[in-house]
């Protein structure tokens, strides 16, 4: 952190200034958002973003070369989601780390998962503009990486999403969007890139393409789809959709669904496997292999602390979270044995044992210390290379980072990183 642009802020911060955030943040995304956002920033040195970006990268390659890992994960696909179609690579990844406190007093980010999907790319670069602005944040401030300006970035956000393609025949779509929280960032993105935000139980299938209804409610043949529709989801809702996602229709996916599973956090314990001592990567396994196999031999080799198992036992050093869950649903902080085991034996391989990060508070603010939670953004368009974008921040005081976590809190929530030019 960088103390004086810290002492700064919060020297000159006023309620009407978040006021005005807020305010920006609706104008520009079209909607407030419906989830907390950080009354603050966070100021950092770009090294550290850097190092978060590239660690995230090598990764990502790592996993993409491993045929055996990536067989595995595409076991986990559930029947009925392999989705026709599969290009070789995602268009989107996201890297969240933890800032942790080593036992030399080193602060050092640290892996807590990998997840190719997309995040919210529209909203955050809404989000970053509107700090500048209310704040009127120093003009040599900078928000994005690998060398990108504002208009850069949403150049490589449109060649990644919409391609080659009018953006009339490319569609972002969601479970019921417009009772998302997630929706300021689908109007940034459709106001910004032209194209439409639908209902993915709307589709329809005609031929061998599938068909929006646009504002006139004329159907109209998709090209694209940027999806951002969880497999979880639909399946948690039962949501039945009128076309097979498995039949190879004629369209492209921008995020194509079979990534969600490929790389999640199903790849960590295979990463952790394969780290060295000193790895951004935390030890984890999967929950069958902890109460069956080598799994606790494994994290015990590694350095975590364990009691013996026993029906009494409680993991204080083990967090157990299910692999396709989001925004932290299900995690389970200080596991008991008997709630790892009164998972089902047949449900086990479905969820993760991994050594608890905890964060180191970091950003001085009138409520105390808080917690960061920096997450990196990549893009990975067509024809093009993998590139760390943005990044987003969470800040938080509790056992839990996620933005739905901390909304009776003050100064906790969604924000970003600004660095020095």
């Amino acid at each position: 952190m960088i103390p004086e642009l810290r002492e700064w802020f919060n020297a000159s911060f006023a309620a009407s200034k978040y006021d005005e955030l807020l305010r920006s943040v609706g104008s520009r995304s079209g909607v407030r958002p419906g989830f907390r956002l950080a009354e603050t920033p966070v100021f950092v040195e770009k090294g550290l973003l850097d190092t978060m970006a590239h660690d995230g990268a090598v990764l990502t390659r790592q996993l993409l070369r491993d045929v055996p890992y990536l067989e595995s994960a595409r076991r986990a696909i559930p029947a009925g989601y392999a989705v026709a179609n599969e290009v070789g690579h995602p268009h989107f990844l996201t890297a969240d780390f933890a800032l942790v406190r080593e036992a030399n007093g080193e602060l050092v980010p640290r892996l807590v998962e990998i997840q190719a999907f997309p995040s919210v790319f529209g909203f955050q670069s809404e989000l970053c503009q509107a700090y500048r602005g209310a704040y009127a944040l120093p003009g040599g401030l900078g928000v994005y990486l690998s060398g990108l300006s504002e208009a850069s970035y949403w150049e490589l956000l449109r060649r990644t999403v919409v391609g080659g393609h009018d953006p009339k025949q490319v569609v972002l779509t969601e479970i019921d969007p417009l009772h998302q929280k997630t929706l300021p960032d689908f109007k940034a993105t459709a106001r910004q890139l032209g194209i439409s935000v639908v209902d993915i139980a709307s589709l329809e299938g005609v031929g061998n393409r599938l068909h929006y209804r646009d504002d006139r409610g004329h159907l109209a043949p998709i090209k694209r789809i940027y999806n951002r529709a969880i497999a979880d989801e639909l399946i948690a809702r039962k949501v039945r959709l009128p076309f097979d996602l498995t039949r190879p229709w004629d369209v492209e996916w921008a995020g194509h669904p079979n990534w969600f599973f490929l790389i999640s956090k199903f790849s960590i314990p295979w990463l952790s496997r394969r780290a060295k001592a000193d790895s951004v990567v935390p030890p984890a396994c999967y929950l069958d292999e902890f109460l069956e196999g080598e799994g606790r031999r494994e994290l015990e080799a590694k350095g975590v602390p364990l009691p013996q198992a026993s029906p009494e036992a409680v993991y204080t050093e083990l967090l157990l979270k299910p692999l396709f869950g989001f925004a932290g649903k299900g995690i389970q902080f200080d596991p008991s044995q008997g709630q790892l085991e009164a998972i089902p034996r047949e449900s086990r391989r479905d969820y993760l044992v991994q050594q608890r990060m905890r964060f180191e508070p970091t950003i001085e603010t009138p409520h105390g210390m808080t917690q960061a939670e920096f997450r990196i953004l990549y893009l990975w368009p067509d024809g093009g290379e993998l590139t760390a974008a943005l990044s987003l921040v969470r800040l938080g005081r509790g056992k839990m980072m996620g933005v739905d976590h901390n909304r009776d809190q003050e100064w906790v929530g969604a924000s970003a990183a600004f660095f020095p030019g």
